[in-house]
């Protein structure tokens, strides 16, 4: 079941501006069964420059319900449906800021149909509603209003729906004839891992993504290379498992990768990380840094695709922190190192910079590659609503991941977290992962313990 919904609003950012007008079609995928529409009584000022592209002005919404008077209407027309709009995070944006001005968090699966009509519909001079109706004999003749553009929008769903469905009938007929058709068509939607089989039962790829259905169909219809074909010929089953998040996915994914070695993950595995940057302390106190082959059980702070990627990066750290090229492995003598008699070194190398302040800086160098707190979780979204994900990092050390219900605990304790976690091993992809996920997502949900 589909929602397809437009709103009229008055401005551009949900932050600031307020919902004047919605309109809802409910699709069952074939037809519609079910439709809203109304104006909304934003409590504020529609300003001039709105009314002249939408015609809804403060008089025509004086009368007119607020938004806490439709809302329980909206959540249960569109409950168990997926909310789709032409770029339709705009829209969904508002309605969920305007259900958590209420108090109530508002979420539905998505789809957007100016991103899907470029992808169906390749080579069109523009993907606006305005502009791509007209082109396809879709009427409207109540643009920049909420019921018209929501129909039109309807219209263009039902139009890409076949679409959709001839280009799947027509790509699945080259496939492996032990691949079960309906398996493909009933893929969920949801972030997470999904398993390719041959023939004879053998793992054959581990893939993730945010959307399992729509990232499995791009490979069973790839003809982008003979790698490409010849894995989808070879696909007789596939599998997954939910993640609720994108951040489990990759761990998991990285994890079957490493312990099954499915064949065409092999290029994978043959990452760009053959060189680290490694951290000790010697037996003068002083922290040294180091280059060395990506093979040591000890993680790296960080990695390269070759030696001299790896220099460049740390002849860049000693020159910005001030550091001894000796103590980082880049001058290889008994004495002074060549920064020191230019007066770029303070002297570490021949113990005249004491072993503290020099290693003040070092961690500042190396500050980014390490973990801003050594113990903490991150909490996300599970693989149902009453569910939230758990990923540990103890002492700096990944620890793995879980599951948790949160159903009737909103308030749950660290130990019941860690008790959830399953115990995945460390390794230096997954530190990398973690860091680029932390780094992306800084607004993630972190329990520090």
């Amino acid at each position: 079941m589909f929602s397809i919904i437009d709103i009229e609003t008055t401005g551009l950012s949900p932050k600031r501006e307020k919902i004047t007008e919605i309109a809802i079609f409910v699709h069952d995928g074939e037809k519609v069964v079910d439709e809203f529409s109304t104006l909304i009584n934003p409590e504020v000022d529609i300003p001039y420059r709105i009314t002249q592209i939408t015609g809804i002005n403060n008089k025509m919404v004086k009368d007119s319900p607020k938004f806490y008077e439709v809302a329980k209407h909206i959540v249960e027309m569109t409950e168990g449906t997926t909310f789709v709009g032409h770029n339709v995070h705009f829209d969904y944006n508002f309605v969920r800021k305007e259900f958590r001005e209420l108090g109530y968090d508002y979420q539905r699966k998505v789809i957007c149909t100016a991103k899907l009509s470029r992808k169906l519909l390749p080579g069109r001079r523009s993907y606006s509603l305005g502009k791509l109706c007209p082109e396809l004999g879709i009427e409207n003749p109540h643009r920049h209003r909420a019921f018209g553009d929501a129909a039109a929008t309807t219209r263009l769903f039902e139009i890409l729906m076949k679409v959709e469905k001839n280009i799947e009938s027509i790509s699945l007929r080259d496939l492996n004839t032990s691949l079960n058709r309906d398996l493909i068509r009933s893929l969920p939607h949801e972030p997470g891992v999904y398993y390719f089989y041959d023939i004879d039962e053998n793992l054959i790829y581990v893939g993730k993504s945010k959307n399992i259905h729509d990232r499995v169909m791009s490979h069973l219809t790839n003809n982008g290379s003979k790698r490409a074909i010849e894995m989808r010929n070879q696909i007789a089953d596939i599998d997954f498992k939910k993640t609720g998040n994108e951040l489990v996915a990759l761990l998991l994914e990285s994890d079957e990768i490493k312990k099954h070695l499915p064949r065409f993950n092999r290029a994978q595995r043959r990452t760009s990380s053959q060189w680290g940057l490694f951290y000790h302390k010697d037996e003068n106190g002083y922290i040294r840094l180091k280059i060395d082959h990506n093979d040591r059980e000890e993680l790296p702070l960080t990695t390269f695709n070759s030696l001299q990627s790896a220099k460049n990066h740390l002849f860049t750290l000693v020159e910005a922190f001030t550091l001894c090229q000796k103590l980082c492995g880049l001058f290889d003598t008994k004495g002074a190192c060549f920064h020191y008699n230019l007066k770029q070194c303070k002297g570490a190398c021949i113990g005249q910079e004491s072993a503290g302040k020099y290693n003040a800086r070092v961690l500042q160098a190396i500050e980014p590659y390490r973990f801003e707190e050594r113990n903490f979780m991150v909490i996300g979204k599970g693989r149902r609503d009453t569910e939230k994900s758990v990923v540990l990092v103890e002492n700096g050390t990944y620890r793995g991941f879980g599951f948790i219900d949160s159903e009737f605990d909103q308030n749950l304790k660290t130990d019941d977290l860690k008790n959830a976690v399953r115990v995945y091993p460390d390794n230096r992809d997954i530190q990398q992962i973690l860091r680029s996920y932390l780094k992306q997502n800084g607004s993630s949900q972190i329990i520090t313990f």
